[in-house]
């Protein structure tokens, strides 16, 4: 890979489940073209579906932004809120929110935060109950 980086940004809806995955899709293709390791491509496709699932299901629309350098894969998620109440609880497997017709469509499960600390190198969440959310994550190359 060159010495370049390579940035992308994603716009996000409220509720669009006609679009929900394109963004992880789209860079999962781009990594593939840039010849990135399978393992790591698995690891940043499966981050960033469960952070724009989180912005469809849960916030008022947002974006993602990613970000390839030589070192890294960095993926930023951010809301437009209304913000995570109870952050402890949240990163807990198996507690959501969702509703039940975003249940009954076979998302909400629970594992959205769980799954992108799981599956990145580096984790950071900033939110607030009525605040935007912002989730960071890092996942290193080498």
């Amino acid at each position: 890979m060159s010495h370049s980086l390579i940035k992308l940004e994603y716009e996000i809806l409220e509720n669009d489940f006609s679009r929900a995955g394109e963004a992880s899709s789209n860079m999962k293709k781009m990594l593939t073209h840039l010849g990135i390791n399978s393992k790591i491509i698995r690891k940043a496709a499966i981050v960033t579906y469960e952070a724009e699932m989180n912005i469809v299901i849960h916030s008022k629309g947002g974006k993602i932004f990613v970000t390839v350098s030589p070192e890294c894969i960095e993926i930023v998620a951010k809301d437009k809120g209304p913000g995570i109440k109870d952050l402890d609880l949240a990163m807990q497997e198996g507690y959501s929110t969702a509703p039940n017709d975003v249940r009954e469509l076979g998302f909400g499960a629970g594992m959205g935060l769980p799954n992108m600390r799981k599956f990145c190198d580096d984790f950071e969440i900033l939110s607030s109950e009525g605040n935007e959310t912002c989730v960071n994550m890092k996942i290193y190359l080498k």
